[in-house]
């Protein structure tokens, strides 16, 4: 007599949606936005806005970002202002993610200062914002950094820390080990945590 024993494959996750704004800013980790946005499209069924600082244009080009975006906003114009400002921008969005988070940003929103649109709209947003900061061991470790860290912690912000990892420094032509921008896998599944929790708190007004 044989026994056949099934198994049963692991579920996939549920899909989920809402309106997300990924504030993308001008570190050389922007460069790896489109397989955020990719891994994110598996599950998510929302929409998604990339803001784009001016630095971050510099490293990727903005029609790239539009290639997976739903729509990608620059500020550069001042045609587009009346439709895509800090005021607008914060109220359409069930989120805020910043990615990659550099040093300037960090240390702008922690002081309460507006030095382009983005810091503007995480300033005016009353949705949760989320920050992931990327920048090398040597800054991450700074007391400058780290009291900014803390001061977005205290003002209800959230950080998720980098990684630690291997990375190729093109300044000193060789590996070193610092911090790392988190997976595609972790950034859908903090984008999911808090658009679900979002959505499980608007069910009761809606109800």
């Amino acid at each position: 007599m044989s026994t056949t024993t099934e198994t049963t494959a692991p579920a996939e996750p549920s899909a989920f949606g809402g309106r997300l704004l990924i504030g993308a800013t001008g570190a050389g980790a922007v460069a790896l936005l489109p397989a955020y946005i990719s891994a994110l499209r598996a599950h998510f069924t929302g929409t998604v806005t990339v803001f784009m600082t001016h630095t971050a244009t510099r490293f990727l080009p903005p029609h790239t970002v539009a290639l997976f975006a739903d729509r990608v906003v620059t500020g550069e114009s001042a045609d587009t202002w009346p439709r895509d400002n800090h005021v607008s921008l914060a109220a359409e969005h069930d989120l805020v993610t910043v990615l990659p988070a550099t040093a300037h940003t960090l240390s702008a929103v922690a002081t309460g200062a507006a030095p382009h649109l983005l810091a503007a709209t995480v300033l005016q947003a009353t949705a949760p914002v989320v920050f992931f900061p990327v920048m090398s061991a040597e800054m991450w470790g700074t007391a400058a950094v780290r009291r900014n860290i803390a001061q977005l912690r205290a003002d209800g912000h959230e950080i998720v820390d980098p990684v630690r990892g291997s990375r190729y420094d093109v300044g000193l032509g060789t590996f070193v080990e610092g911090p790392l921008p988190v997976p595609p896998p972790r950034f859908v599944a903090e984008v999911r945590t808090r658009m679900e929790a979002r959505a499980r708190q608007a069910a009761p007004a809606a109800g």
